[in-house]
């Protein structure tokens, strides 16, 4: 029977070096998550030193199909990055009831019954199988996992803490996820009253007022000024809201795809920031987005040059995203997180301020997720303002608009009624 030399680490994150006996490398994996272990190398005793798991770039004969087979599964599937925190959950609960990730992974894959997740399971599980390490297979999965993600996992393994980074990694998924459920429900109620609201001036405009005019005019008297005017808003939007509303449609798609340039892009997001409420609406969000994501990094072994690269990707405003880029430049060269973002002008004083105290006083991950607190509350506040401001706006337009309707059909009718008395 072949004897295999491998080099794995035991639940405590301690490296163990030893030797087994299987019939094939994967049965040694297998025998390695049976005994809790997880495998770092594995290579069949009398093979190259420092054999790795198989690479992508470098197939042996025979994984042509399997191959195809992962694509399928992964396509498919169409596994994206709402499985993320589900899997993570899910991974973190079996780790930390005693499996190793290979064995939780393998379970998952044969217990889960959605189909999304259960086929990203089953993807890992067939790389985990080959002995890749658990961070190399989800850096297969880009659509699900990021960058971020994957080098967390890496330095969990690493360092033997890998449970302790799910839960750091559920918890920040978890606050960004309550977000933009907030925001969503947030923006529901608005967004509702304005559709009301165009639903029914679009009823009265193309469909009771086209109606009723005959009667109107029928008497042969002169109709009110409020009711002559909003005749007039009908046939002008009956005859010419075609031509309206195409050049409109067109616009707004021609302004879309310019805006997916990058020239589109950077240009727009600069003018947001002018704009008085989007623009202190961005920076909170902007603050809070990069202050969670660099905290999670760092806090969990991420060096700080690496940390820096990997939250510039997360800021999606990219007057913002070239302004942090510019500061981490300067950190890279000696200079504080603090001052360097000061130099961009783009972000709060007190924000510089909690940091550089944070920076001075050796706590800076502790500082950066009082930052994101006190900005994921704030923006919760703007949110709600904003919301009330928009509710409360639609609705006084629909109103006053409703009412101008009324008075103009009832003036008409009083009109009339006073013409046959006399």
């Amino acid at each position: 029977m072949p004897h295999f030399n491998y080099t794995a680490r035991d639940r405590s994150g301690q490296p163990v070096s030893a030797g087994l006996e299987a019939s094939s490398r994967k049965e040694a994996l297998r025998l390695l998550a049976a005994r809790g272990l997880t495998p770092v190398n594995v290579s069949e005793a009398g093979a190259a030193a420092g054999s790795r798991p198989p690479d992508a770039s470098k197939k042996p004969a025979g994984t042509e199909t399997l191959s195809k087979t992962r694509f399928r599964l992964t396509k498919s599937s169409a596994v994206t990055r709402k499985q993320r925190l589900p899997f993570l959950q899910a991974l973190s609960d079996l780790t930390g009831s005693g499996l190793s990730a290979g064995e939780a992974v393998r379970l998952l894959s044969q217990r889960i019954q959605e189909p999304a997740l259960r086929a990203l399971c089953q993807g890992l599980w067939e790389r985990l199988s080959e002995g890749w390490p658990l961070s190399r297979a989800m850096e297969e999965f880009s659509a699900v996992f990021d960058d971020s993600t994957v080098n967390l996992i890496q330095a969990g393994e690493a360092t033997g803490s890998l449970n302790d980074v799910l839960q750091r990694l559920i918890q920040h998924f978890t606050e960004q996820r309550e977000l933009r459920q907030k925001l969503v429900l947030a923006m529901a109620y608005p967004v509702f009253i304005c559709c009301v609201a165009i639903g029914v001036i679009i009823f009265f405009i193309f469909g009771l007022l086209p109606n009723i005019e005959p009667l109107l005019k029928a008497t042969g008297g002169k109709l009110p000024l409020a009711t002559q005017l909003l005749i007039g808003i009908s046939h002008f939007f009956i005859n010419y809201g075609l031509f309206l509303v195409v050049p409109l449609i067109l616009a707004v798609v021609s302004f879309w795809r310019w805006r997916q340039t990058d020239a589109g892009r950077a240009l727009t997001d600069e003018w947001v920031l002018r704009v008085p409420f989007a623009g202190s609406f961005v920076t909170t969000t902007t603050v809070m987005n990069f202050s969670q994501t660099l905290a999670v990094l760092i806090e969990n072994g991420i060096t700080t040059a690496e940390a820096l690269r990997m939250t510039e990707r997360v800021i999606s405003n990219r007057t913002h995203r070239r302004a942090f880029a510019e500061a981490t430049g300067r950190v890279l060269e000696g200079e504080s997180l603090s001052l360097a973002l000061a130099r961009t002008n783009c972000f709060p004083h007190l924000v510089l301020d909690r940091l550089t105290i944070g920076e001075n006083t050796g706590n800076v991950v502790p500082s950066l997720k009082e930052i994101a607190r006190s900005h994921q509350k704030d923006l919760s506040r703007r949110l709600q303002v904003f919301t009330g401001v928009v509710s409360t706006g639609v609705l006084l337009f629909a109103f006053g608009f409703v009412g101008f309707l009324g008075y103009a059909i009832f003036s008409a009718v009083f009109s009339v009624s006073a013409s046959f008395r006399f």
